[in-house]
């Protein structure tokens, strides 16, 4: 359990798993934290925007805001679910070309804790570049959950057949392991 009103962000990335994000937000929510999300561009698609403004009583965001725009809260986590391939990379490698991308690329050198619940398939995720990304990310000190017990990706071309099973409950416990 983390102290009451602290803020999390969940950064939803364009998979499956993201039109289930509410699912994420309501564990959270009963675990004391205010929740904020960030979609990638790609992922607005994915996702029931008005539903989840509801849910968290702030607007999804997924660019830079005006400077006329309230400033949401100081993240204090971030967990990324479903995180992509692509996703995955551009953060490893810094490149930071849309919003989600650059609260990230800032967010390991602020030392707040980030969470990474990928959705994969077996293909990409055997790729040496992807392996690398994972790597350099776990070394930075970011948690990402891929392998035996945590998320193992899936055959290529059978997402939909898995989305249902998209592990969100590993990632709040995760955080705790930053205390």
């Amino acid at each position: 359990m983390t102290e009451p009103g602290k803020a999390l962000y969940i950064i939803a990335c364009a998979a499956g798993p993201a039109g289930d994000v509410g699912r994420l937000v309501t564990m959270a929510q009963e675990q004391g934290w205010t929740t904020q999300i960030i979609a990638t561009p790609s992922a607005l698609d994915f996702i029931d925007v008005p539903e989840l403004e509801k849910l968290t009583g702030r607007p999804v965001r997924s660019r830079y805001r005006k400077p006329s725009e309230p400033k949401p809260p100081r993240a204090d986590a971030i967990i990324v679910a479903p995180a992509t391939y692509n996703t995955i990379n551009k953060f490893a490698h810094g490149i930071c070309d849309t919003y989600a991308l650059g609260l990230l690329a800032e967010a390991p050198g602020l030392g707040i804790p980030v969470v990474v619940l990928p959705f994969v398939n077996s293909a990409l995720a055997s790729r040496e570049p992807f392996r690398r990304s994972v790597e350099t990310l776990r070394a930075e000190g970011v948690h990402v959950l891929l392998g035996p017990g945590r998320f193992e990706p899936h055959a290529p071309s059978s997402g939909a057949e898995v989305v249902e099973t998209y592990p969100w409950h590993l990632t709040l416990p995760e955080l705790g392991e930053f205390d």
